[in-house]
Parts: C-alpha cells; sequence; structure tokens
C-alpha cells in the first residue's frame, strides 16, 4: 500500500479497520509533509510580490497546491481574525484548510450534508488539538448565515472556502453573517472565461443527480469575478489546475494585484465525467458542454435562464 492509499484509508470512514502500525506511518507521513513545508512557507514570506498565485503552490492537505497559495496570501495580509469556514468538506482528508489549523493553529468551522463525515472528523485527533468545530448541515441560502451564526461566528474572519459542487455563486451571495478578507470557490471551468453564468438556485441541487455526467454544476469564474466586485473583493487569481479561484477583499489587498480574469483564465484539464453507467468517461474540456447542452444556465449579462447549447452553440447569422 502506497503512502496515498494509507492516507486514504486512515481519512475514511473505515478508519477503524486500520492497524495501529499503519496509523503510526500515515501519522510520520502527515508530519513528513508539514515539515517539508515549513522551507517552503520561509520562502514565500522572504520573497517578493508574485504575478502569478500559481508559483506559491504545493500541497500538504489540499487537493492541488492551496496550500502554498493560501500562505502567501496570509503572509501579505494582516489577517485581523485569523478563523476560517470552509464547507463542502467531505471527511477533511483533503482540504484548503486543514494545513491552516494544524500549522498555523487558526480556528475553524467545517460544514459537511454527511453525518459519517462529521463523526468521522470529531474522532481525530486535530479535533481535540485544535479549536474546531464540525458541523452538519447541507448548505442553503436560507440556512446558511444561521449556521455560521450558530457556531459563534460573526464579523471579520480570515479565510472562507466554498466547494459544494453545485450552488457556490448563490451560498456566496447569500452570505452576510461574516466578511472574510479571503475567499476561495471552486468555479467550473468548463464554462469558459467569457461568459459569467451558473446553474440555476435549486435548494436541494446535487451534482450527481442533476446530469449523469456529473458535469453540470457550479458557476463559471466570470461570474464569481463579477460577485466578487459587488462584494467589495479583487481577483487575485486562481491555482494552476484551473479549479480554485481567490479572492481578497480590497481594504485587505495591499499589495496583492488585482488580475484580470480573461488574461490570466486557465482551462482545467481534468478528466472526471461520467457515462450513463457510472464509469469514468474522460471527456477532454473542450467536449464537455457538448455532453450538457440541453442544461439550463443562469446567464448573469441577460438575466435569464438559457440553454447551454444557445449560450455557447448558438451560431451566428
Amino acid at each position: 500500500m502506497n503512502m496515498e492509499s494509507l492516507l486514504k484509508k486512515l481519512s475514511s470512514p473505515l478508519a477503524s479497520r486500520i492497524s495501529q502500525m499503519e496509523i503510526r506511518l500515515i501519522k510520520e507521513i502527515e508530519q513528513n509533509r508539514i515539515l517539508a513545508a515549513q522551507p517552503l512557507i520561509q520562502n514565500l514570506k522572504k520573497g517578493g510580490a508574485l504575478e502569478n498565485l500559481a508559483d506559491a503552490e504545493f500541497k500538504v492537505f489540499s487537493q492541488w497546491g492551496e496550500d502554498g497559495i493560501i500562505q502567501y496570501l496570509i503572509s501579505r495580509i494582516a489577517v485581523e481574525n485569523k478563523t476560517f469556514i470552509e464547507f463542502g468538506v467531505q471527511d477533511y482528508s483533503e482540504s484548503n484548510t486543514r494545513f491552516l489549523l494544524i500549522n498555523d493553529n487558526w480556528t475553524g468551522l467545517v460544514i459537511d450534508s454527511s453525518p459519517e463525515f462529521i463523526k468521522h472528523i470529531r474522532a481525530q485527533e486535530y479535533y481535540w488539538k485544535h479549536e474546531l468545530t464540525a458541523v452538519c448541515g447541507f448548505v442553503t441560502m436560507d440556512n446558511i448565515n444561521k449556521l455560521i451564526a450558530d457556531a459563534g461566528l460573526t464579523g471579520s474572519i480570515g479565510i472562507l472556502s466554498i466547494d459544494i459542487d453545485g450552488n457556490d455563486y448563490w451560498i456566496w451571495s447569500a452570505i452576510s453573517a461574516v466578511s472574510p478578507q479571503i475567499v476561495i470557490v471552486e468555479y467550473n471551468s468548463s464554462f469558459g472565461g467569457q461568459h459569467a453564468v451558473t446553474i440555476p438556485y435549486q435548494a436541494d441541487f446535487s451534482r450527481e443527480k442533476a446530469h449523469f455526467s456529473d458535469l453540470y454544476w457550479g458557476a463559471s469564474l466570470p461570474a464569481f469575478c463579477r460577485l466578487a466586485s459587488q462584494k467589495g473583493y479583487i481577483y487575485a487569481g486562481s491555482n494552476s489546475a484551473g479549479s480554485n479561484a481567490f479572492f481578497v477583499r480590497k481594504d485587505s489587498a495591499g499589495n496583492i494585484k488585482e488580475c484580470d480574469f480573461r488574461k490570466q483564465f486557465i482551462q482545467s484539464k481534468i478528466r472526471d465525467s461520467r457515462d450513463e453507467k457510472g464509469n469514468l468517461s474522460f471527456v477532454a474540456s473542450r467536449n464537455k458542454l457538448e455532453v450538457i447542452q440541453n442544461m439550463d444556465l443562469f446567464n448573469l449579462d441577460a438575466n435569464q435562464i438559457l440553454k447551454i447549447k444557445d449560450i455557447y452553440f448558438k451560431k451566428h447569422e
């Protein structure tokens, strides 16, 4: 069993079946990753301003290189309240905030809709070693502020990370209980870098149920950039995988440069599509929209719901 398999095994609800030897090995691997990140963090602190956030990337617990980007941003922003909120964390094995919790001793709130995952998180060593609150809840526009307020959070916080593969745009638009200095959102790069679009709001939206392909979810980067501007944020850049965008509150930006998403748009090469039997189908980015062309999107420019084919494949007469 390789290292990645061990880490996944420990972070799964089946962790109770792991031997003590495996647990010790996993903990050693995690500690080595944390130690290996320390010189990278120091280099980011000593270095100058970066033109591209992706140049700061490194991975400890994040899915891609978000851990490094976050360390770069917090080294250049005077964080008022070292508290984070992240939802859509699943079992918290891969997340944008776990390294902050363990390495930087931040306080945090994580939310997921699975009782099994929340139970698993609460049983972990990091849960009692650090000030983490894990809440079970299916996030909607109607309940998100109550979930945050019930956890005792209000006003300015350090980081908000949103990754629910669905109503991400609508949930961020509804959040008023806190004012994060940094916001991280997962965008759907299949929607491209030109159109400000999102799935129409549906309180019980499920990516797996919405379309067999798993390609129909979320919002485009232009949609998030528009919302960010309305809420008082600048677009600071994205990760190299073309999945997560980073926004900084204008009054906190300092020397963080605002990026032009039209010039720095990154097309994701992730091929996680499914066929009608649920098997991976590996559809390339350029062909993804064809698979879901009959699905609806809310076009923010036109302020109406349109079919994907009418936004992206309409023939010019």
